[in-house]
């Protein structure tokens, strides 16, 4: 057994929190093993590294686990309590806190209902569509308030996801079209060329922003009443320091894969009522192009990782429409966003 293996061992014991009655619940992602235990959330990196992140060293999880706590505060700050390590007495046992050799880290939060996630009522028709307008408040306030940096985005960096994606999605051609991938990456760097110097501007004007940077509707919940985000990216500022307009263009998709346009129309109107800054749409189609590629993608890699033939073939068909809307949306063949006059948002 190696040392992370002992670390989940230890995670999975009820007795490990001091409350042995109460059972443990795992959740399990690409990069996080979360292990739910009365009202604690205990979220623990995986020893991995993908092409966006590297988790193999210690040091790396504790700085992964520190930057997700100061950041996801920004949104969330009743549900992000801490960092914890996890340390080896000298009898050998595993401890939270304790004062031997440190093993990994934790980031504990309070656990909220799985029920209140985003995602979860979008699939069960129980997303209300007033809650779009405090949504689009919320991130328009975070936006507001988070850090400007000139460092990323602008042509460049939608230049690198038009990349990423392009190489990321060419790793699936037993499941995705090889001719409709690479004619997506060409109308993508058509779109891209058209818009370079609105990217430009819009960075320089301050519209590139420390965002979340993975803003699905798997990563909103309603907390206390109010939407609340988190688990923003905290591994690559590459990914999270965005123009503000990409941050949105993803739960704006989402939305729309839920057959919930309606509901991406008002967030987005609400959005820009709250907004401080008078937006140009311009960009969006090929924003909400690259978050739907992305997705596709990352559904595609969880399609060839499944065992379960039924739910492979669910996995990859929901990668191939992804793949298709997001070459509608560069095509203009998607529903209009809103009814304003073009290039207005």
């Amino acid at each position: 057994m190696n040392v992370q293996q002992e670390v989940i061992a230890f995670l999975s014991r009820p007795e490990s929190y001091g409350e042995p009655g109460n059972l443990v619940e795992l959740i399990e992602t690409h990069g996080s093993l979360i292990f739910l235990h009365g009202q604690r959330a205990y979220k623990l990196k995986r020893a991995i590294a993908y092409a966006a992140l590297d988790f193999l060293s210690l040091d790396s999880r504790e700085r992964a686990c520190q930057a997700e706590l100061r950041l996801n505060r920004r949104t969330a700050p009743d549900l992000y309590l801490a960092v914890r390590s996890i340390n080896r007495a000298a009898d050998g046992s595993l401890r939270f806190n304790g004062g031997g050799q440190v093993l990994d880290w934790v980031v504990v939060m309070r656990r909220f209902a799985q029920d209140a996630l985003f995602e979860r009522m979008a699939r069960d028709g129980r997303l209300a569509l007033a809650l779009m307008d405090s949504l689009g408040a919320e991130i328009a306030r975070f936006h507001a308030s988070a850090e400007l940096t000139q460092a990323f985005g602008g042509a460049a960096g939608i230049r690198q996801a038009v990349e990423d994606n392009h190489r990321e999605l060419s790793h699936y051609q037993a499941l995705l079209d090889p001719i409709a991938v690479h004619a997506l990456y060409d109308a993508s760097l058509a779109a891209l060329d058209e818009l370079s110097g609105t990217l430009e501007q819009r960075r320089r004007e301050g519209r590139v922003r420390c965002c979340h940077g993975d803003l699905r509707l798997a990563n909103i919940c309603l907390y206390e009443g109010r939407p609340t985000l988190f688990d923003g990216i905290e591994f690559s500022e590459q990914v999270a320091c965005i123009d503000v307009l990409y941050d949105l263009a993803f739960v704006l998709m989402d939305l729309r894969q839920h057959d919930l346009a309606g509901h991406a129309d008002r967030l987005l109107h609400s959005y820009l009522a709250h907004s401080a800054l008078t937006e140009d749409c311009r960009p969006l189609p090929l924003f909400l192009s690259l978050r739907a590629a992305t997705r596709c993608f990352t559904l595609a890699c969880s399609a060839v990782r499944l065992s379960d033939p039924a739910a492979r073939a669910e996995k990859a068909e929901q990668a191939q429409a992804l793949l298709q809307q997001a070459k509608a949306y560069l095509r203009g063949d998607a529903q209009a966003l809103t009814h304003r006059p073009q290039g207005q948002c």
